[in-house]
């Protein structure tokens, strides 16, 4: 017997992506910009940092995630006691891990499209006396307006998508953490393959017509250089 389609878990997984893609985005400009602009030694590794979690099991992330964020840590244990704040099993640790297993989706298209950048307009810029703040606001970012979008579209479709991390920091509580993606675990494991197909439905399309909005950008920004 089928459970029926609840749109819950995709409203909660739209709001974790939403807040993980705009806090993703204001921490990444500027560490873009330095990245794309520094030559020290350490960048290499700074990099290799950031962009761990490409190359990491969801549930080796999740749990040492898991660890940092429970009550046994010294940040846990910091803020149970000191502000009754829990992190494990509730929406705000979920929103913490999928910063961090966001983070390259974001950082790596906005470094790309700031290290294409030629020093020629920066200098232009700072001749005509604009501050940092205001040669990045208006002159840089105006010119990876591409790099830009497919930064935000990537990192919230990929947020979407998010299973293990969510479900190792997180477990499945209805409402709070219980996404898209683990609703349809927990539907299969239910054997109702006939919700499971409905809510699998929505996230192929979805998928689908995220890569096809960032294909049509990359063809556009080629076909304009």
């Amino acid at each position: 017997m089928s459970t029926g389609f609840d749109m819950e878990p995709f409203l909660l997984s739209f709001r974790l992506a939403a807040i993980t893609t705009l806090l993703l985005f204001v921490l990444s400009v500027p560490l873009a910009w330095k990245l794309s602009r520094t030559r020290s030694v350490f960048k290499p590794f700074i990099e290799a940092l950031i962009s761990m979690p490409i190359v990491l099991p969801p549930t080796v992330l999740g749990f040492y995630l898991l660890i940092f964020l429970s009550e046994r840590s010294p940040l846990g244990m910091f803020l149970h006691q000191r502000f009754n704040i829990d992190l494990v099993f509730t929406f705000e640790g979920i929103l913490i891990a999928s910063c961090v297993y966001s983070f390259p989706f974001m950082l790596q298209p906005l470094q790309s499209g700031m290290e294409q950048i030629a020093e020629e307009f920066l200098e232009a810029s700072y001749a005509l006396g604009k501050s940092r703040f205001d040669t990045l606001l208006h002159v840089i970012l105006p010119n990876i307006k591409p790099s830009i979008l497919t930064g935000l579209i990537i990192t919230f479709a990929h947020t979407v998508g998010e299973f293990g991390v969510v479900l190792m920091v997180g477990g499945s509580i209805q409402g709070e953490t219980r996404v898209a993606s683990i609703a349809i675990y927990e539907l299969v494991e239910l054997m109702d393959y006939r919700a499971a197909h409905g809510y699998s439905f929505v996230l192929v399309a979805f998928s689908f017509t995220v890569l096809a909005i960032v294909y049509i950008l990359n063809y556009r920004k080629r076909a304009s250089a």
